[in-house]
This record gives C-alpha cells, structure tokens and sequence, in this order.
C-alpha cells in the first residue's frame, strides 16, 4: 500500500511540475505580448524593474537578480544605454565595479510599462477569486522559498 501511495505522490508531483511548466511557457507568451507595443524583451523589461534612477545596480547583482550570465546582461545594458533609458556610473564602493542608473526616461517608461503588465496580469488572473488568488500566491510563495533554499539563495 505504501508502494501506491507513492507512485501516487511522484503522479502528482510530475503533473505538477508539467502544468507549471507549461503554464510558465504560456505566461511568458502572454508577457512578450504587452510588452511587444514597447519593444521591450522580457529581460529588458525585468532590468528596468530592478535598477532605479538614485543608486542604481551593480552589473553582477543585475546578473544575479535576473538568473542569467554577465554576458546577457552586458548586452541588456547596452540596450538600455543606446535606447536612452540607463546609463552606467561609477560606482562609489568600488572602484572596479559599475552600476546601472535608470535615466528619467527609462524611469518613465517602466511606469507606462509596469501599469500595462499589471493590467494584462489582471486579466490573465481574473479568472480566479480573490480567496483562490491569495492561495496561489502563498503556495507559490512557498515553492519558490523551498527552490531558494535548495539553490543556496
């Protein structure tokens, strides 16, 4: 019996992770579409989350954040230098280091940008009730505490 209990739970847990998965790969569909009316990526924009116009970010904390090599980043960088939204400073702790600063521009259209995610994210979610919403949220919250410790984060 314990046998069956088993496989049960291991069912469960690849069905899982496949409707994650699978839900991931649509929601990431879904993104590239609101984002597409601003020419941004999905890393593009998530960067422009992550570094503010004050005191900006290191290029390794960005890499960090973002789960992606220092190369990508490099490259989102320099798009958001060439397009006018961030541009690279000194950093004041480390000579060696630089950081990223949102330019007012850049400032700008992550407000314009974020409000429009956040209006295609309540449609995508309106299907659920705002109980079932909060309980998503937590055993999400869940998982991705579990997945950090694992990883060491």
């Amino acid at each position: 019996m314990a046998d069956i209990a088993a496989i049960d739970i291991s069912t469960l847990s690849t069905q899982g992770y496949r409707l994650l998965v699978e839900s991931f790969i649509l929601l990431d569909a879904c993104d590239r579409m609101a984002l597409q009316p601003f020419g941004l990526s999905i890393i593009q924009y998530n960067a422009l989350l992550l570094i503010d116009e004050e005191s900006g970010r290191r290029l390794t904390d960005l890499s960090d954040r973002l789960l992606c090599d220092k190369s990508t980043v490099t490259r989102t960088v320099d798009w958001l230098e060439n397009e006018g939204l961030a541009r690279r400073i000194a950093d004041p702790d480390d000579r060696r280091a630089q950081r990223v600063v949102l330019t007012k521009a850049g400032s700008a259209l992550r407000e314009q940008v974020a409000a429009a995610h956040e209006h295609s994210l309540a449609k995508r979610m309106a299907m659920f009730s705002t109980t079932e919403q909060q309980q998503f949220v937590g055993l999400l919250a869940r998982l991705r505490a579990h997945l950090r410790e694992e990883l060491g984060h």
